[in-house]
């Protein structure tokens, strides 16, 4: 597992569009609440055009923003393949919590290559992790919008996270559009179940 220089280093990764800035800032704001030194590095790429985006957020540490190669204690991953691409910052052990509803890229799209079999990715990530994968979309959608994709996952890393429950729904409500905010509160309550074990 990662070395002690942090209470838990995040990695959220997604594509452009998918919300994984507002879950970094919504984890970072309840750990300030809570009294947590919180440091976070952002790197967005092409994300306006449907490109990788990745956030370092770490809890407790006081090194600098950017978590080192395989030491992180979690990624929160929307998006199968983005989970791929950014493993290595992972510790093995590690708790990898998944959506497994894809993005196709204009690559795929157009059939000049083909996505990764998602049910492959979970197992051969659970060889290393400790993996919590399920269809996040279906589950945004039920609370209201596809658009809560980002809040639903944001519940199912928060049972890891050294942050309160009720810290983090309440940030939730203060840094989501007011006219959202049943729906994301009901997309945090679906996610935080779906890793109930």
């Amino acid at each position: 597992m990662s070395p002690k220089n942090s209470v838990f280093d995040l990695v959220i990764t997604g594509v452009g569009g998918q919300g994984a800035v507002l879950v970094s800032d919504i984890i970072g704001k309840s750990a300030v609440k809570e009294g947590i030194s919180v440091m976070a590095a952002e790197t967005h790429g092409m994300a306006q055009r449907g490109g990788s985006v990745i956030n370092h957020v770490r809890l407790g540490c006081k090194l600098g923003s950017l978590i080192p190669c395989g030491s992180a204690h979690g990624i929160l991953s929307l998006e199968p393949a983005e989970t791929l691409r950014y493993i290595t910052d992972v510790a093995e052990g590690a708790v990898v919590v998944m959506n497994t509803s894809p993005i196709y890229p204009v690559t795929v799209a157009s059939g000049l290559c083909e996505y990764p079999d998602v049910n492959l990715i979970i197992a051969e990530l659970k060889k290393k992790y400790k993996v919590i994968a399920f269809d996040g979309e279906a589950l945004a959608l039920q609370a209201g919008t596809v658009k809560a994709l980002n809040v639903v996952m944001l519940g199912a890393i928060s049972r890891y996270l050294p942050l309160s429950e009720e810290v983090i729904v309440e940030c939730i409500k203060t840094m989501v559009p007011s006219k959202t905010i049943d729906v994301n509160l009901e997309a945090f309550r679906l996610g935080r179940e779906a890793t109930e074990e």
